[in-house]
C-alpha cells in the first residue's frame, strides 16, 4: 500500500513539474527591434499568465480577446531621449559645438483576425530641439507612420506570409538592409514581402520604394526615384553555425559619387556565415560576411565589393564576463581614371545599413565605402545588467582615387587629389544600465582623431562625441 502510495505521489509529482516547466517554458517574448516579430498569444491562458514570475503591468495590454482565442489585439510603444553633443562635426567643416536634444516616441497595435489575417499599425513620432543648422532627416519627424501593413498567412510546419504596405525591413548584421536604429529616425519602406518557413530555412522577398522623411505631419511618401527589391534566406541554427545568402536590386535615377552624378542600377549578391555570442559557456562567435555587385552607373558599369568580419571569445563564467572581439572590414573604392577600355564605378553601395555601423559615433564620422578598418573591442559586465565596453577604430581608404562618404552613402570629402591613405581612429567607450526589460541608460564618448587625408582634404579637426541616451518599452 506504502509502495503504491509513493509511486502516485511521484506520478502527480512529474505531472506538476511538467506543467511548471510549461509554463516557464511559455514565458512572456523578449521585445523585439522590429515589434511586429512579438507572439504574445501565451496570455491567451488566463492560467498561464496568472502563472508566469516575469509578468508585469503591461500584460493587460499584450493581449485584449476581441473574440475567440485568436482573434486579440496588442498595443505596444516605446520612449527613447538622447541628449547629444558634437564637436567638429565634418572634421571642422562645422568648427563648433553642436549640443541638441533629440526625443523619439513610437507607439503601435497589433491586430490578429484569427491565425491567417493581420494588421499592424505603428506610430512614429521624432523630435529634435537646440541643434544648431536646425534638425536633419534623421533626426525630425513629427508625426506619421512607420508601419502600417495588412498580412495573410497560412499555417502548419511550412508556411507562407503575404504582408503589403509600409514596412521595415532588417535583415542578417544590419549591414546592407536595416531599420536604422542608432539615428532618431527609423527607415520604413512602402511594398510588397512574401515571407515563408521552407523546411530550415526562412526565404522572404519583397519589392519597396523607401519612405522619404519630411518634417510635418503624415506628409512622409516613397521615394519615386528609388527602387528596391530583392530576395533573402536564412538558414539559422542553434550552438552551430548559421548561413545567410541574399540579392538585393537597387535602382536611383540620381546617384553621387567621388566621379559624378548619373543614374545607378546596382544589383548586390551575397552570403553571411555567423555564429551567435555565447551566452552561458565560453566560446567562439563570429560573423563574416561577403558582397559582389555589379550593374551600370551613368554610360558605365558597377564592379564594386566589401567582405566584414566580427570575430569574437566569450568568458561568461568568468567574473566581469569579458567578450573580446576584432572586426576587420574592407569595402571597395573608385578609381575615376579608370583602365584603357575600362569605366567601371567601384564604388561600394552600402544600400540601406545600420545607422551607428561603427558603434559610438551614432550619426556623425565615416560610412562603409571606400573603406579598410580595424576594430578591436572588449566588452565586461562589471555588475549584474550593467555592461562597459571600450573599442578603437582605424580607418583608411582603400582606393586613393575615391573619397570619404557617410553612413548613408553620400559623398563627405571628396578626394581632392591627396595620395594620404589614413583617414584617422576613433577609441571610444560605451556604458549602458538594463535597469529592467523596460528601461535602459546609455552614455557613449568617442574622439575621432582625424588621419594625413583628413588634414589634407578637408579642415582635418578631430570629431568629439558625447550622448547620454534613456529609453523605455512596452
Amino acid at each position: 500500500m506504502r509502495i503504491a502510495f509513493d509511486g502516485a505521489r511521484k506520478a502527480w509529482l512529474a505531472v506538476w513539474l511538467g506543467a511548471a516547466s510549461s509554463v516557464h517554458a511559455q514565458s512572456i517574448p523578449a521585445y523585439s527591434l522590429l515589434r511586429e516579430n512579438e507572439d504574445w498569444s501565451v496570455l491567451r491562458d488566463q492560467s498561464v499568465r496568472r502563472s508566469l514570475s516575469d509578468h508585469d503591468i503591461w500584460d493587460p495590454l499584450k493581449y485584449i480577446r476581441l473574440g475567440s482565442d485568436d482573434w486579440y489585439l496588442t498595443i505596444g510603444g516605446e520612449v527613447r531621449e538622447v541628449f547629444e553633443q558634437v564637436g567638429n562635426d565634418n572634421w571642422g567643416k562645422q568648427p563648433y559645438t553642436n549640443t541638441f536634444f533629440l526625443e523619439r516616441y513610437m507607439l503601435h497595435s497589433d491586430w490578429h483576425f484569427g491565425p491567417h489575417f493581420r494588421a499592424f499599425v505603428q506610430l512614429k513620432s521624432g523630435l529634435e530641439s537646440f541643434r544648431a543648422g536646425g534638425p536633419r532627416p534623421i533626426d525630425e519627424k513629427k508625426l506619421d507612420f512607420q508601419a502600417a501593413f495588412f498580412e495573410a498567412r497560412t499555417s502548419g510546419k511550412n508556411w507562407i506570409a503575404l504582408r503589403a504596405g509600409r514596412q521595415e525591413l532588417n535583415y542578417g548584421s544590419g549591414r546592407l538592409i536595416s531599420v536604422r536604429e542608432g539615428p532618431n529616425v527609423r527607415q520604413s519602406f512602402d511594398g510588397v514581402k512574401a515571407m515563408s518557413r521552407i523546411g530550415s530555412w526562412n526565404v522572404d522577398a519583397f519589392a519597396a520604394r523607401p519612405d522619404l522623411d519630411k518634417p510635418g505631419f503624415f506628409d512622409n511618401s516613397p521615394d519615386h526615384r528609388t527602387a528596391f527589391w530583392g530576395v533573402y534566406a536564412s538558414r539559422p541554427s542553434s550552438g552551430r553555425f548559421s548561413i545567410d545568402a541574399y540579392y538585393a536590386g537597387l535602382d536611383r535615377k540620381v546617384a553621387t559619387y567621388n566621379r559624378g552624378t548619373g543614374q545607378e542600377l546596382r544589383h548586390s549578391v551575397a552570403a553571411r556565415l555567423w555564429r551567435p555570442v555565447h551566452t552561458r559557456e565560453r566560446g567562439w562567435d563570429l560573423d563574416y560576411e561577403g558582397v559582389w555587385q555589379f550593374g551600370t552607373f551613368g554610360t558605365g558599369d558597377i564592379r564594386a565589393w566589401t567582405f566584414a568580419s566580427d570575430t569574437g571569445y566569450s568568458l561568461p563564467n568568468l567574473p566581469f564576463k569579458p567578450r573580446l572581439s576584432v572586426k576587420s572590414d574592407i569595402s571597395s573604392g573608385d578609381d575615376p581614371r579608370g583602365h584603357p577600355g575600362q569605366t567601371s564605378l567601384g564604388t561600394f553601395n552600402a544600400l540601406f545599413p545600420i545607422g551607428n555601423y561603427f558603434g559610438v559615433l551614432a550619426d556623425t564620422g565615416p560610412g562603409p565605402q571606400n573603406f579598410i578598418d580595424v576594430h578591436p573591442r572588449l566588452q565586461i559586465q562589471p555588475v549584474r545588467r550593467v555592461s562597459v565596453s571600450a573599442d578603437l577604430v582605424a580607418q583608411w581608404r582603400q582606393n586613393l582615387n575615391d573619397g570619404v562618404y557617410a553612413v548613408p552613402g553620400f559623398l563627405l570629402v571628396p578626394a581632392n587629389g591627396s595620395r594620404a591613405r589614413f583617414v584617422g581612429y576613433r577609441p571610444g567607450v560605451e556604458v549602458r544600465w538594463q535597469i529592467d526589460r523596460h528601461a535602459y541608460l546609455q552614455a557613449d564618448y568617442g574622439v575621432f582623431y582625424a588621419g594625413q587625408f583628413l588634414k589634407e582634404a578637408s579642415p582635418g579637426r578631430n570629431i568629439n562625441y558625447l550622448a547620454f541616451w534613456a529609453g523605455y518599452k512596452f
